[in-house]
């Protein structure tokens, strides 16, 4: 007899976070989330707990791939700076039409406008990766200062502030039905804004 295809939980979590993505965490019913993730309820209370646990879950998975590409970017430029602001035209370009798949990190964004004050958990967790991620930036641009490719007087916290502040400020203004050539502008007005800190 041949046996059962083994239970996948990183591929159930990617599932996860393609359907609060594109749904929303509170249009996802369960019934959504048993045919997306081809779960019976039984075995996604076993797995997860609750929606709201699932819905954690693909968050830490999402934080954990967006930050392998994020530090892939930087091995990959010649610089520290130079792998920034490749992130930020990555970020242009998951905004505008050309992408194939959805702007998953729009997922995080989303989620921080749709959350009811009511769920604290879950505002605290959106609120903890949001935090992250500013580290994540802000890292960089210490290791960035370090190299000499910042100038002496730069801010890092502060700037990894701005710089996050406009990512999240581009994720809700592409939510709009703007050309791509718009979008694409922004790209380039980061990247400027990135360059006026350079050594």
């Amino acid at each position: 007899m041949p046996r059962a295809a083994r239970f996948d939980r990183q591929v159930a979590l990617d599932r996860a976070v393609e359907l609060f993505w594109s749904r929303g965490y509170y249009a996802s019913s369960m019934k959504h989330i048993e045919q997306a993730l081809d779960m019976r309820p039984g075995s996604l209370y076993a797995t997860f707990g609750s929606k709201s646990g699932l819905f954690i879950e693909a968050l830490d998975a999402y934080v954990a791939r967006t930050g392998d590409n994020f530090h892939m970017m930087l091995d990959c430029s010649p610089t520290v700076l130079d792998g920034l602001a490749g992130y930020l035209r990555s970020v242009v370009r998951s905004c505008d039409g050309s992408s194939e798949a959805p702007a998953q990190a729009c997922m995080l964004v989303k989620t921080l406008l749709e959350i009811n004050p009511e769920d604290a958990e879950l505002l605290a967790k959106v609120d903890a990766v949001l935090a992250l991620v500013e580290q994540r930036i802000c890292t960089a641009l210490e290791q960035a200062k370090a190299a000499n490719e910042l100038r002496p007087d730069v801010d890092c916290p502060r700037l990894a502030r701005l710089l996050q502040a406009q990512i999240i400020g581009l994720r809700v203004f592409a939510e709009r039905d703007v050309p791509d050539a718009q979008i694409n502008q922004l790209a380039d007005d980061m990247t400027s804004m990135l360059d006026a800190y350079r050594v």
